[in-house]
């Protein structure tokens, strides 16, 4: 039975509102899902990590840059000279990230890379201790405690197998992804959408062209490249319109869909069969998660 307190609430919640947050939830609920076709997009790709880079680089930050247009207007191209070294850090780093999340994929099991990214929070959580002295909350320490716990099953299950040289790539990215996100966090007056959007991407492509990547792919590579290079795009615009409609707890619970979604796809799809350690330190992942998530939302503290 709800408390008298929550019914009144919603009560007071107009229907504007009603569908304001409705649409948000909806829009969140998408972009895990578009998310969680990355394992798959990139195993299907029979290109190397640096084609795969490149072209996912340009769809993606064309994209990005038609959205952040449509959303801001000329106004938006003012927002390249605020980035600042906190936008550009953040747009480095995040370019970082992406080389070691796309040669994960390349080198192990989808579901070791998304259950291993989901316990990025947590390492953000831990840098943010050390750089802006925040002290994380009991509920945080034991979740990371557990999550740790958990990551180092997978990882030591991998110990031996080709999988290993991917876990520890799937690792990499957590930490990069986590300094990204407290950098964001410690700087939000810089236009840190512009910066891990369309900035990194130019980056990757710049850096990839240098290289000399060749740019002859064939038909089907190009069609799995295009989808690829979308679907991130609408993931992240998807993911940007929901966060105006909703608190952040509560998308940050929407949007760990993407954790079974993307085993899932790799099951159905790519035949991928989980090893017993990834069963096991990936569910002690997964429940501390599920745990975490819902008693942040319905504290309202989002971390």
């Amino acid at each position: 039975m709800r408390s008298s307190d929550s019914m009144n609430m919603e009560n007071v919640l107009t229907p504007d509102i009603r569908n304001r947050i409705a649409l948000g939830r909806t829009l969140v609920l998408l972009s895990a899902v578009a998310w969680s076709t990355a394992g798959i997009f990139t195993k299907g790709i029979q290109a190397d990590v640096w084609t795969v880079l490149l072209w996912r680089g340009i769809l993606a930050g064309v994209t990005m840059s038609v959205y952040l247009m449509w959303r801001q207007g000329r106004a938006g191209l003012k927002d390249w000279k605020r980035l600042g070294w906190a936008g550009w850090s953040a747009a480095t780093v995040s370019s970082a990230a992406t080389v070691c999340f796309i040669a994960a994929f390349k080198n192990t099991a989808v579901a070791n890379v998304v259950i291993i990214y989901a316990t990025a929070p947590f390492v953000a959580a831990a840098i943010a201790w050390v750089w802006m002295r925040e002290t994380p909350s009991l509920a945080t320490l034991i979740a990371a405690g557990l999550c740790l716990a958990g990551v180092t099953v997978m990882v030591g299950g991998s110990v031996g197998s080709p999988n290993l040289i991917g876990d520890l790539l799937a690792l990499g990215m957590t930490a990069l992804m986590a300094l990204m996100m407290v950098i964001m966090r410690r700087h939000p007056d810089r236009p840190m959408t512009l910066a891990v959007g369309p900035v990194s991407c130019l980056q990757l492509v710049a850096t990839v062209w240098v290289m000399g990547v060749q740019f002859d792919v064939s038909m089907r590579e190009m069609v799995l490249l295009a989808g690829f290079g979308l679907v991130h795009a609408a993931a992240t615009v998807l993911l940007a319109e929901g966060l105006l409609r909703i608190r952040a707890a509560e998308a940050a619970l929407l949007g760990a869909l993407e954790v079974p979604l993307a085993p899932l796809w790799s099951w159905l799809i790519l035949s991928e069969i989980l090893r017993m350690p990834a069963i096991v330190g990936g569910s002690v992942v997964l429940v501390t998660l599920a745990w975490y998530l819902v008693r942040e939302t319905a504290a309202g503290q989002p971390k």
